[in-house]
């Protein structure tokens, strides 16, 4: 899957929603992000407890880049993409 969505309250402390229930399990278990579903809803997210900027530096080091940046309300959101194939 070359691209990723991430996003966090405004606050920019974590926690960071890092995927969904579709997400690479290799690139979630390498950002130590875990699984949970809120009460309500009908879908799963994975949520680190880091800031964005630590999971945007994990996330270029295994070859993902930012590709776009948008603030949407109270919450920040990047798209990122990666050239290649392979996971990790």
């Amino acid at each position: 899957m070359p691209y990723i969505l991430i996003s966090t309250q405004i606050r920019l402390t974590g926690p960071t929603m890092v995927g969904d229930e579709y997400s690479d399990p290799s690139i979630m278990n390498y950002l130590g992000a875990r699984k949970s579903t809120m009460l309500g809803n009908n879908f799963s997210e994975y949520h680190v407890d880091e800031p964005p900027r630590l999971v945007l530096d994990k996330l270029e080091q295994i070859g993902f880049r930012v590709v776009s940046m948008t603030g949407v309300g109270q919450t920040l959101v990047w798209c990122l993409y990666k050239e290649t194939s392979d996971s990790l």
